[in-house]
């Protein structure tokens, strides 16, 4: 992982046409942001061998490829990041990296995290006394520290360990009270997902002597509500400004956009897909486990009994005029060592490209590219409609599904868009007739 000094000394990460460029010259971008060796540009273009597949998941029969790119003009806690998101969606891409460029105006993103803290869960069926045995676990916290801290001696180098002990008492469920014992486990620099399960394996035995009950599940939290990442940014409302609309139109129309759901969980739901848009790929990008940062995310929107957005948009006075400030929170529990983040060749050259030196940096550079992706969406719902860019983009891969080569796509694609007509069966038409002027 490169070093904080290191990546201070990093050039910008605002790569104006970053698009425009071949595929061969955004490979020789990265290798120079990143000190990218042969090989790692030789992992970026391979990727997992069949052989490295079959050794990670059981009845293995081949590989299934997503394509791979970079969010640009990211600025967070002053410093600059290229962001690698694995991501088959059109749009999701070219959507964050011109938020993260939006966020420049007002110096990029502010981003922060708790301490890596997960949670076990022992769930202890019988037990006599509740509040009893509550009170047995509470107490018997250093022993259980001397018990599970060993487990994971390299966690405990780094500074993690046990952190505490909660019990919960469910008195009412359909098999009858429960007492949850929670395991609070400072993970460092891993996911810790394996180590958070073999700590209540451990602990089982001795919370059911403490509490007379009966140890059954033994399992870690995806609701992650200790290891929390956020971000803010602050923009002039100046720079949402378009041909039709004013800038502070635009950001209103953000606001309003975003109380829509914090009010209202069916457009809330989609709202925060939205933005898991923009985590998801990075996760999948760096290995890390996207399946348990969507669950933690729902879950976490809500927690007040209602589904809510995750995000929190309002104007602000600014320095010479208003400006939109937006802030994410959401739990983020990621990892830069174990996993596939050391496994899957990919993952480790888009950690190198990252730069980030520790998980909880990892963990704050996502919360910053999801409030990213979800300005992106909210501007343009405001002030364009979400269909106009997402459905230019898609027009190429409905070129492509029709049959169009690759270097035909761009101006089917175009042909497409200038019809209004973004359909398999117009794409078909378009790719005969450029063949049929061709033949003349």
């Amino acid at each position: 992982m490169c070093s904080n000094k290191v990546m201070s000394e990093r050039p910008t990460s605002r790569l104006s046409g970053f698009y425009n460029q071949t595929l061969g010259e955004r490979l020789a971008t990265a290798a120079t942001w990143a000190d990218l060796s042969d090989a790692d540009l030789a992992a970026l273009r391979a990727g997992l061998s069949v052989e490295q597949a079959d050794h990670m998941v059981e009845n293995a029969l081949g590989l299934f490829a997503l394509p791979l790119g970079l969010g640009a003009n990211f600025l967070v806690n002053g410093r600059n990041y290229l962001v690698p998101m694995a991501v088959e969606e059109p749009s999701v891409i070219a959507a964050v990296s011109n938020a993260a460029r939006l966020a420049r105006a007002g110096g990029g993103f502010q981003a922060g995290s708790s301490e890596p803290v997960m949670i076990g869960q022992v769930q202890l069926l019988d037990v006599p006394d509740p509040q009893q045995a509550a009170q047995a676990v509470l107490a018997a916290q250093q022993e259980l520290a001397a018990l599970i801290d060993p487990l994971h001696p390299s966690i405990l180098r780094a500074g993690g360990g046990l952190r505490g002990v909660e019990v919960r008492h469910l008195p009412d469920t359909p098999v009858g009270p429960m007492t949850i014992v929670h395991l609070l486990l400072d993970c460092r620099d891993a996911m810790g997902a394996n180590a958070i399960n073999t700590a209540a394996e451990v602990a089982a035995p001795l919370l059911e002597s403490l509490t007379g009950g009966r140890a059954k599940l033994r399992i870690l939290s995806n609701l992650s509500d200790r290891r929390l990442a956020w971000a803010t940014c602050q923009i002039p409302v100046s720079v949402f400004a378009n041909r039709d609309m004013e800038g502070i139109e635009v950001a209103r129309g953000i606001v309003e956009a975003n109380a829509f759901a914090w009010a209202d969980p069916y457009r809330a739901a989609t709202h925060n897909k939205g933005i898991m848009n923009g985590i998801d790929p990075v996760a999948i990008a760096t290995g890390n486990d996207w399946r348990a940062l969507e669950a933690g995310a729902h879950a976490y929107a809500a927690r007040d009994g209602q589904y809510r957005a995750l995000t929190d948009w309002r104007v602000v006075a600014g320095g010479d005029e208003p400006a939109l400030f937006g802030r994410i929170e959401l739990p983020l529990a990621v990892g830069i060592v174990g996993g596939a983040t050391k496994v899957h060749p990919t993952a480790q050259v888009a950690l190198k490209i990252l730069g980030v030196a520790s998980a909880r940096e990892l963990s704050e550079l996502m919360a910053a590219v999801g409030l990213a992706q979800n300005l992106s969406a909210l501007r343009a719902l405001a002030a364009e409609g979400i269909q106009r860019g997402h459905m230019a983009l898609h027009a190429r891969h409905v070129a492509l599904a029709a049959g169009a080569p690759a270097e035909l796509a761009e101006q089917v694609a175009a042909r497409l868009i200038a019809d209004g007509q973004i359909r398999t069966a117009r794409a078909a038409e378009i790719v005969a007739e450029i063949w049929r002027e061709n033949d003349d």
